[in-house]
């Protein structure tokens, strides 16, 4: 345990497998989001599924939950929205770089990416046409300025975000608070959550109109009606009173699930084309499987829900999630006095093996998911490794549910080829870990060199 400096708070770093099941599975109650990121997200989100807590939280749990079934996911039709955006941007990056090799800002574009897609199968509207000359949309620039912004707001946060808090049944004092402290930071905040109340809104009158106009209005929409929003628009029309979620629950979804997205899915596909430009045995490996699996298709689009079709694409998207995962880590609060079971004992100072830690009240979990995605008990001596292969071979259904859309992937690797830019890549470890040129700096950038090899048929 340690001493936070700022707050003098005591804090756990942790990792231990038979730890970890405890505070996420079988002690979950007693180990809760920290007051800290409640505060921010509300800020940021609203009294979405990730803010709020008790009652409120297992209603909108049971809402939302039927909208993610896998029968639902199939009935949107993800497959055919995920390769319809991706060959738009592939149509891009092809005219971009079919006389010669051309060097593009790769995060700016699976940023772009990442949002067109939850845009079309989450909020079934589009925000952005994935062309060069596109300008981008309000919502698009609040998304590329939220993680620098959480993360360069990180000590002033913790110094008003208390105060806020305690104004939040008030948000008019508690907004006019936040604009009393003279920063950009701040302005840009105040940006950033207008921009997105404002689309949220937006998405959710145009959704209700059309569940209002029926059946062949819902068709006109993107999607055709069968986004995540607008099924659960459906649903809490008729749920009884006390199920039913309030307006404002239903906004904090359209922007908690947007944001929740977009920079995991960008920073993870960011990774992947970076290893492959610097791994590219890697990339051509999978160029060929791709064209194999095509093929074998008669040149139609992969089926995005077999995996095992492309399995060495599907084993460098785990490895990668693996050994660079978006988020390195989770923080939790005790609620309660308890006790925390460890697989591995650890010495005390005394050198005595402790196979449990009693942990007070109050504590501040730190869970690494970094640690624990490296650790060699579990991976053996080559887990620092990145070895896709580990991958090719059994291993427990608990560590095959993490994704990435691999369509995109598939999508773009079967004529382009990626290679390394000018500048060389540093990875800033903030919130969501993103690339940038700059050591010290938190902007998102990754510039690559893209080139237009053809297909094999060419």
């Amino acid at each position: 345990m340690t001493k936070h400096l700022l707050q003098q708070q005591t804090c756990l770093y942790v990792y231990d497998p038979l730890a970890l099941h405890h505070i996420f599975v079988k002690d979950q109650q007693f180990y809760e989001e920290t007051e800290d990121f409640v505060q921010t997200a509300r800020m940021f989100f609203g009294h979405g599924l990730g803010t709020v807590t008790g009652e409120r939280h297992r209603i909108q749990r049971k809402m939302i939950t039927p909208s993610f079934s896998i029968a639902h996911l199939r009935e949107m039709g993800t497959s055919n929205t995920f390769y319809e955006v991706s060959h738009r941007l592939h149509a891009t990056f092809q005219d971009l770089a079919k006389n010669d090799s051309q060097q593009v800002d790769v995060v700016v574009w699976m940023s772009c990416l990442a949002l067109e897609l939850i845009a079309q199968s989450g909020l079934g509207c589009s925000f952005d046409t994935l062309t060069a000359e596109t300008q981008a949309h309000p919502f698009g620039v609040a998304a590329k300025m939220l993680m620098p912004l959480s993360s360069d707001m990180s000590p002033l946060r913790r110094l008003f975000m208390p105060l806020v808090g305690k104004f939040e049944r008030w948000p008019r004092l508690g907004r006019f608070l936040i604009s009393m402290v003279p920063t950009k930071s701040i302005t840009d905040l105040t940006f950033v959550v207008d921009t997105m109340n404002k689309t949220a809104v937006e998405v959710i009158e145009s959704k209700k109109a059309a569940i209002a106009a029926g059946d062949e209005a819902m068709k006109d929409q993107v999607g055709h009606g069968k986004d995540l929003i607008s099924a659960l628009l459906r649903a809490n029309m008729f749920a009884s009173e006390h199920e039913r979620l309030k307006e404002h629950e239903v906004l904090a979804q359209v922007t908690g699930l947007t944001f929740a997205a977009v920079d995991t899915t960008s920073s993870a596909l960011s990774r992947i084309l970076y290893l492959l430009a610097t791994h590219k045995d890697v990339q051509e490996k999978l160029r060929q499987e791709v064209r194999e699996a095509r093929k074998e298709s008669d040149g139609q689009d992969l089926d995005h829900d077999k995996p095992a079709g492309l399995p060495y694409l599907d084993a460098v998207c785990r490895e990668t999630l693996r050994l660079y995962a978006p988020v390195t880590k989770l923080d939790r609060v005790t609620t309660a006095d308890t006790i925390l079971p460890l697989s591995t004992p650890v010495k005390g100072i005394s050198g005595e093996d402790i196979d449990s830690l009693s942990v007070p009240k109050g504590t501040h979990i730190i869970v690494s998911i970094l640690g624990s995605n490296r650790n060699p008990a579990l991976w053996g001596p080559d887990a620092l490794e990145w070895k896709p292969e580990r991958w090719l071979k059994p291993l427990p259904e608990t560590l095959l549910k993490a994704r990435v859309p691999e369509s995109v992937l598939a999508t773009l690797l079967e004529d382009i080829e990626f290679s390394v830019g000018d500048k060389p890549i540093h990875w800033h470890m903030g919130n969501v870990t993103t690339p940038t040129t700059v050591i010290n700096s938190v902007a998102p950038t990754m510039p690559m060199k893209i080139r237009y090899i053809g297909k094999e048929s060419d």
